[in-house]
């Protein structure tokens, strides 16, 4: 019977170590978990589409609402004036327009209080905004961090991150 014990105890033990390397297996394996995203886009627009590959890229598993972006914008409170074609939400954070896969990789990690970060209009050369059809083109962008303002009274934006061709 104490062998029988030992032996569940042994296996417990390796199952347990098995369990406890998974996750750093899996990341060097490129098996890790993606981040989940959701965005709102109009069926036709072949730049979001792009946008949205290129975030699949890098890490994000994307469910597409195929139903435009203006009643989820006004929803969560981005103001018509710093909006684009789609509106993202990821890590409880907006996305709206091109912004860089980086920029929202930057912005899960510190973790601001903030509503989200938003690239307004549709910037050539900004990510999904970048392809043949526009000859190698890049107009300077700003990502931008959206805040709101106390008691709700609107929003303040900064620059996140400046892009200068």
């Amino acid at each position: 019977m104490k062998s029988t014990n030992r032996r569940h105890a042994l296996h417990l033990l390796a199952a347990a170590a098995a369990t406890a390397v998974l996750p750093a297996y899996a990341n060097k394996t490129g098996l890790a978990a993606k981040t989940p995203m959701e965005v709102w886009k109009d069926p036709s627009c072949g730049c979001c589409k792009d946008w949205i590959a290129l975030m699949e890229k890098a890490g994000f598993a994307v469910t597409v609402h195929d139903a435009g972006n203006n009643a989820v914008r006004a929803r969560l409170g981005l103001p018509q004036n710093l909006g684009s074609c789609h509106t993202a939400l990821v890590g409880g954070y907006l996305i709206e327009g091109h912004v860089p896969a980086a920029d929202v990789h930057k912005l899960l990690q510190a973790k601001p209080k903030a509503l989200g970060i938003t690239v307004p209009g549709m910037p050539i050369g900004s990510p999904g905004m970048d392809g043949p059809e526009y000859g190698g083109r890049k107009d300077p962008f700003d990502v931008l961090l959206v805040t709101r303002n106390l008691m709700n009274s609107g929003v303040s934006t900064t620059v996140f991150t400046s892009y200068r061709g």
